[in-house]
Parts: C-alpha cells; structure tokens; sequence
C-alpha cells in the first residue's frame, strides 16, 4: 500500500507539469474523440432538513458567514488515478508529504547557505502545491513561504478524500475543447494577449504580449483573481487568500473572495439581464430550492474566457448546508460553443472566525509599470544591438 501511495504522489506531479507545461487554459487541446450522446450532470444529493439550522426571518438556511477553501486537491484528476475517492492510505501519505514540506518551507534559513541555483527550483514537485510554487518562482523570483497558504488537507465529500474537485465526466477532466473553439482562442492570442484567465506569472505570452497593460491577464492587472477564484465557477486560490464570504439577504445574495476583492452579486428570484447587457462575472440570478440556494448565471462577455470559454458560458452553481460548519458548493459548467458535454465539480467551504482583510492591489499598480518599462528597455537594446551588428 505504501508503494500506491508513492505512486500517487507521483501521478499527481506527473499532472502538474502537464498543466504547467501547457501555454494556458487558451491552449489548444488534443482534437477531441468523436461526441457521445451527451450525458445529464449528476444530481446533487439533497440532505435532509437539518436540526438546529440557523434560518433567516424567511425561512431559508442562514448562509452568512466567512468561509475558508484552501485545499491540496486540484481541479482536475491527476494522470494515472482512476478513482474518485482516495484510499486512507493514498490520502494520509499526500497530506503527510505536504505537512513535511510546509514545515521545512516554515524552518529558519541557513545563514550559511549556498546561492540557489540561475532560475530557481527546476526539479519535479511531488504534490500539486509543491509544483505550482516551483512553477510560481521557486525558490528564486517566488513569493516566500511566509506568504503562502496552499492548504494541507484534501478536500473531504461524503466521507470521501477526493483525488479532484471535477467528479463529473468521471474520468474527472475537463471535456476537450472543440476544434472551432481552439480556433477562437488561437486567434485571440495571435493579437498578442496572455489567456485572460491565466496566473499573474504569465510570463510566457506570445509576441506583443508586453505590449500594452490591456494585453497582460487580469489578475495580474488586478482585476479579477487569477485560478477563477472569482467565479463562476468560484474556485480555491491554492496559493493564499483562501477566504469566501456570504452576506445574504431576502432579495440578494453576496459572494465575496478575498483574492482581489471580487464580489458578485445574486439577485435573488429575478429575471436574467437581456443578452445585450454582459458582464465579466456574468449575470448571477438565484432560487431556492428546498434549502439549496442554486445560482444561474448567464450573460458573460469574451473577456474573461473561464478555461477557452467564450460568451455562451453557463455556470449553475448549488451551496448546500451539510452541517453547522460547512457549505457543500457544487458547480456544473457548458458551453456549447467550447466544450461537447457539460462539467460538475464540487469541495466543501468550511466556517472560518478568520478576518477577511482588504486585498490592496488594484489596476496600473507599481508591477505593472515596471514589466511595461522592462519591455520597452528591451525594445531599446534590441535595436542598439541590431544597429552595431553585435545582436
């Protein structure tokens, strides 16, 4: 058993390269295999009325509250694990691993130390976090560690340790994307902008890239959190600023992130926006049914491209009470114009007495106008160089 366990772990980093190693959610994909009729998205498993629910004057389950959704579970099923549900043993071993490394990331450095290596850590992660911290900078370029906080745990459903948040299709991936809508983003990229959606370490854009603030991915402009954290679909950050937080009333529901303060309005037993009106976040519309509150949102704009998605993206999203303490948030994801076949995930929020503080970063900050005047020197040198004949 300790060999599967190793092996997983190893799968698991196996899949992170291949995610780290791809040009971004814009990238092409492997040509999808002809389409299967398509199948319904998994009904979620409705709890019975919970004793001593705390409800609003209306009746509904009292959702308000703060929320934390670190995890070491990733998106997507890592290459080589066939279930959804981890053995004790697989589960106890990746959260082992990784309480070790964050305690030797946390210990005091050698004052003695050599100089780390010419552009850091290049050696293969063994965890999910590990690789996406040696992807983000390592040990050179990278935030430390002081700042980060990826989680320790595996997400928790029905008992179950789960090897990804993606339970449906049951291979746990994405659908592949449509060959038209390779096509799309192809051309998107081709003008020279960073996938919209990608991390703020988007570093390797195609040519022009640099070109324009405009151009560079809007985490990294502060505009929405990087990983989708915003939402929809609202995912865990798996770097730091882990908190969601809920302000609900009878008309409108709040969902706030604490990464890059995005905060998205439910407009509760409404009417969806006409087709004309788009937003970034989309047109969230809410219902409750039975004491699920279940989230319809519609009306995206091309700008933000949720992994290749374009404008026809719709995102039902469903939070569940499942006890005093935890919200189970399930998510379901189409788009005809992308993918072939709808998608469900699903991770617990669990209640948190932790502060949500203001995230401080906002458009044309001081990164933004250095990687700008970096090009720019680039550009110079570039044509000095070319003029002398020593380029």
């Amino acid at each position: 058993m300790r060999n599967q366990a190793v092996a997983f772990i190893g799968s698991v980093a196996v899949a992170a390269v291949a995610v780290c190693l791809s040009a971004g959610p814009l990238a092409a994909q492997a040509p999808a295999k002809p389409a299967a009729a398509k199948p319904a998205a998994p009904k979620p498993a409705v709890p019975a009325r919970l004793a001593g629910t705390k409800r609003t004057p209306d009746g509904h389950p009292d959702l308000t509250g703060t929320y934390d959704v670190a995890t070491m579970t990733p998106v997507e099923r890592p290459a080589g694990v066939k279930s959804l549900a981890l053995t004790k043993e697989e589960a106890m071993a990746l959260e082992m691993y990784e309480a070790d490394r964050q305690k030797k990331n946390d210990a005091p450095l050698d004052a003695d130390r050599k100089a780390p290596q010419v552009g850091g850590e290049t050696t293969t992660g063994k965890s999910y976090l590990e690789f996406l911290e040696r992807a983000g900078g390592g040990v050179v370029g990278g935030y430390n560690n002081f700042w980060l906080a990826g989680g320790t745990q595996l997400i928790t459903v029905d008992g179950q340790k789960r090897s990804s948040l993606v339970m449906d299709p049951p291979d746990g991936k994405i659908p592949p994307m449509k060959p038209e809508a390779r096509q799309r983003n192809a051309r998107f990229t081709a003008g020279g902008a960073v996938a919209p959606d990608a991390g703020e370490t988007a570093v390797a854009g195609p040519p022009g890239a640099f070109d324009g603030p405009e151009l560079r991915p809007l985490s990294e402009r502060c505009l929405l959190g990087f990983g989708n954290t915003s939402g929809p679909p609202t995912l865990p950050n798996y770097f730091y600023n882990n908190l969601k937080q809920i302000v609900q009333t009878k008309d409108t529901v709040i969902l706030l992130n604490e990464m890059v303060h995005d905060a998205r309005v439910v407009r509760m037993n409404a009417e969806h926006d006409p087709p004309s009106i788009r937003k970034w976040m989309g047109d969230s519309v809410g219902h409750w049914d039975g004491d699920t509150l279940v989230v319809d949102t519609t009306n995206f704009t091309t700008k933000t491209r949720y992994n290749g998605s374009g404008d026809q993206l719709h995102v039902v999203e469903r939070f569940t009470r499942t006890d005093a303490n935890t919200i189970l948030y399930r998510f379901t994801v189409e788009d005809p114009t992308t993918w072939d076949r709808s998608w469900t995930g699903e991770y617990p929020w669990k209640a948190t007495d932790e502060k949500l503080y203001e995230y401080a970063c906002h458009e044309g900050n001081y990164s933004l106008g250095g990687m700008l005047r970096g090009a720019r020197q680039k550009e110079a040198d570039d044509a000095a160089a070319k003029k002398t004949g020593k380029q």
